[in-house]
């Protein structure tokens, strides 16, 4: 699998509280232009604790700054799922692409630790 760093959300991020990706990524123009499947991946770096669970949302607006923000796919993990060195998601992106995209998460419980990386690839490694 090839990553383009213009693709990466979130590169070992902390997650504490509930927060968008650090990075969002800019498709230029409105509407489905990006070629081909991709597919969001999404990678434990540390894993989690204190926590009961995850939600992972991708997200799409027309605004950089998210305000007209409309969901794509949401996927829920149980805090036992959030181990370290894990691969928890590997999902086609939708049709309905706007220009902006970002990756939302939403931990229930206190956060005390975990990290987490999320991409986009045209690639899935199946391991």
């Amino acid at each position: 699998m090839l990553l383009d760093q213009n693709t990466v959300f979130s590169d070992k991020q902390a997650i504490t509280a509930a927060s968008a990706s650090t990075h969002t990524v800019d498709l230029t123009a409105a509407g489905n232009t990006a070629p081909g499947a991709l597919f969001l991946v999404c990678r434990i770096d540390e894993a989690f604790a204190g926590l009961t669970s995850m939600k992972i949302v991708l997200e799409t607006a027309e605004q950089a700054n998210f305000a007209d923000a409309t969901a794509l796919s949401a996927h829920e993990f149980a805090a036992a799922v959030l181990k370290a060195d894990k691969q928890v998601l590997a999902v086609g992106v939708p049709q309905g692409l706007k220009r902006y995209l970002r990756v939302y998460y939403t931990p229930t419980g206190t956060a005390t630790a975990g990290k987490l990386s999320c991409f986009l690839t045209d690639a899935v490694d199946m391991h």
